[in-house]
């Protein structure tokens, strides 16, 4: 029996051990998952403290629930450790770390190169690796496989090394790692056939693609659309303002056409680990082979100035009143980069927060997500949001629209509002201004 078939047995009769390296938002989700289809998962982790918390049951992901952890744990079928060597007993790896940018805006491959390492110096005959981390086309086979083929291995005969983009969207309760689609490519086709074969185990479609250069770039298209059409539906806002239109209608009439047009809205900016991020590693790609992305660029450019816009009317704004920026009071609602998640990563709230700062405005915050925030050396705390707070803020500025907040009670205490994400759809008042 060849290896293929000796490691496809085992994915079918679920006696194979899955590991997954790094136990983030994507990571954690991911073990849980194969624990409880009936592997045994070994989450691997160089946090000590994460690693602590979780064999006591404790979940740092509001996707997956402490009990669901501690049930698991408790019946073996997931196991967490910060022992590298623990990879070597695994039958599938799958390294989900994280690709930051840095402040040059190239790609940060240190997380994944330290990954594919720590796994090519326990790597037997017969183990399958697959990379979920969000990178540019050609990092599987030219940094990865490497990595693993040191030990003169040859790829789709004695291991097999295949890229799968992660799709999980933290905080939707719609679309999770079990109903959303799963690209695949391989190294070689050997390759792509078992890694589809194990997340057939977890997802009910699975989509393969022609090789793990092919499956990279699913992920950044798909970011990159999003990317490029935010930066569009912004500068439709700027232009909207000028125009004394309100944009939120325009969106809202135009997106009735049943057939070529999909809706996006404008907002202070974007933030997250994917949509600010992805767009950059094609970028820095495709400028490497003296390529000019184009859109990538202009978007970049629109999105990253939102943030500055939003301050230059909050600004505006209380020149009507008749009063400066500096030493202005100003309430920030929510400063999670989206609805429903306590997650600031790339967060425009960030630089507004920054940006009010830099005008000397005395700035607080609210966000049930988030009751801490450190940030130009101060630490702030969620504030009460109070009718007493409310009352004592010039200006309150709806950043995130998180839903479980009382807008109507908002709009009746405030002196002034300037709602960045038509939280107070269908509030009429002339408090209320928009983006």
């Amino acid at each position: 029996m060849s290896f293929s078939e000796e490691l496809a047995a085992k994915i079918k009769n679920r006696s194979a051990r899955v590991g997954v390296v790094g136990l983030g938002y994507v990571g954690l989700p991911v073990a849980v998952e194969f624990a409880g289809a009936g592997f045994t998962a070994i989450g691997f982790d160089v946090n000590r403290s994460r690693i602590k918390a979780l064999r006591f049951g404790r979940s740092h992901i509001p996707d997956v629930a402490s009990s669901q952890v501690q049930a698991l744990i408790k019946h073996g079928q997931l196991k967490v450790t910060d022992q590298e060597k623990a990879l070597g007993s695994c039958d599938a790896i799958v390294i989900c770390v994280p690709t930051p940018l840095r402040k040059s805006k190239d790609p940060d491959m240190s997380f994944i190169l330290q990954s594919a390492q720590g796994v090519g110096r326990h790597l037997r005959r017969g183990q399958l690796v697959i990379l979920e981390s969000t990178t540019y086309p050609g990092t599987t086979r030219e940094l990865v496989l490497p990595c693993l083929a040191r030990k003169g291995l040859e790829v789709g005969r004695d291991f097999f090394l295949a890229f799968s983009p992660e799709r999980i969207d933290p905080g939707n309760k719609n679309f999770t790692v079990t109903n959303t689609p799963k690209v695949v490519g391989g190294i070689t086709a050997n390759c792509a056939r078992l890694a589809a074969q194990l997340y057939q185990t977890l997802v009910s479609r699975i989509i393969q693609v022609s090789s793990s250069e092919s499956a990279e770039m699913v992920k950044l298209l798909e970011n990159t659309f999003r990317a490029v059409n935010i930066g569009l539906v912004n500068e439709v806002a700027l232009m909207c303002h000028r125009l004394r239109l309100d944009v939120w209608e325009v969106i809202e009439a135009a997106a009735s056409k049943p057939f070529g047009f999909m809706p996006f809205y404008p907002g202070p900016g974007i933030g997250g680990h994917c949509i600010p991020l992805d767009p950059q590693y094609l970028a820095w790609k495709m400028k490497e082979l003296h390529f000019e992305p184009r859109f990538i660029t202009l978007a970049d450019s629109v999105n990253s100035a939102m943030p500055r816009y939003v301050v230059n009317r909050i600004a505006a704004l209380l020149n009507e009143d008749r009063k400066p920026l500096h030493g202005s009071s100003i309430l920030l609602v929510g400063v999670a980069y989206k609805p429903g998640v306590g997650d600031i990563r790339e967060s425009p709230a960030l630089d507004i927060i920054h940006l009010l700062l830099e005008a000397k405005a005395r700035v607080c915050y609210y966000d049930p997500y988030i009751p801490r925030l450190a940030l130009e050396g101060r630490v702030f705390r969620s504030v009460a949001l109070s009718r007493e707070i409310i009352k004592a803020q010039d200006c309150v500025v709806i950043v995130t629209a998180h839903q479980d907040i009382d807008y109507a009670a908002l709009v009746r205490h405030a002196s002034r509002i300037f709602d960045t994400r038509d939280a107070t759809k269908g509030i009429r008042s002339q408090k209320i201004s928009k983006l």
